[in-house]
């Protein structure tokens, strides 16, 4: 039994009868968020999915983090392929019934993980330069890609408690993802993890560039930040009847 199954009380819906197929580590995870206008996001998801948000308003993430051991069932991890460090940007959506995360772009410096996430969950990844390295707690990040640019420095925060629970635990807390096919198919994609090890995280941004396709506001006050957390991966699910060629 992978780690993360002997953790399940907390989940919304029970896990898939059919069994994980993939299993990874997320580290040194920051969760940065913005206020935006829930209209501007409805012409960039598919009219299937509701638009998520959190007392009335909608939200874009930004999360840089770590990706390490990054295998599927019962294959060896190997460095080289299984780790490396990954942005994205999402915003959070829910389809009949079940909460999950609407991801715009994903980018990586691992060229395999790019065809494979591509191929197989439908996600727009997209190959990118990235460095990373540790000063202790603190987490030297740099990302780019074409115009998108992200350099910054994060990390715990010590002893500060999260005032923001209740969103923390609504922009955290989601079990699976959504994508869309070329053919109009609207995919889920089931994950499992414990429950968010979340702290509050210091941020100091020196260049971001992620957030100019959209038109964000205000930032939220509280930058989220996990150590680690183990996770397995399902197949993807066509959930909205349309089959057609991948």
């Amino acid at each position: 039994m992978h780690s993360s199954l002997r953790y399940t009380e907390h989940r919304p819906w029970p896990l898939l009868s059919a069994g994980w197929v993939m299993r990874q580590t997320w580290a040194d995870l920051a969760f940065v968020h913005w206020e935006i206008d829930a209209k501007a996001l409805r012409e960039l998801i598919p009219s299937e999915l509701e638009i998520d948000t959190f007392d009335g308003t909608a939200w874009i993430g930004l999360v840089p983090f770590d990706m390490r051991g990054v295998t599927p069932r019962y294959v060896p991890a190997i460095s080289a392929l299984s780790d490396f460090p990954e942005i994205n940007v999402r915003t959070y959506v829910t389809y009949r019934g079940k909460p999950g995360v609407w991801f715009f772009s994903l980018d990586v410096p691992n060229p395999l993980a790019v065809v494979a996430a591509r191929g197989l969950f439908h996600l727009p990844y997209f190959l990118a330069k990235m460095q990373v390295s540790r000063r202790g707690e603190q987490i030297d990040y740099s990302a780019c890609y074409d115009q998108r640019v992200f350099e910054a420095s994060y990390g715990p925060k010590r002893g500060e408690p999260i005032r923001s629970v209740a969103f923390a635990r609504w922009a955290t807390e989601r079990y699976c993802l959504y994508a869309a096919g070329r053919k109009g198919q609207i995919y889920r994609g089931e994950i499992h993890h414990r429950q968010w090890p979340l702290e509050v995280a210091d941020l100091e941004v020196r260049k971001n560039t992620y957030l100019r396709p959209f038109d964000v506001k205000s930032q939220h006050p509280e930058v989220l930040f996990a150590r680690s957390i183990d996770v397995v991966v399902w197949k993807l699910r066509i959930e909205n009847g349309i089959w057609g060629d991948c």
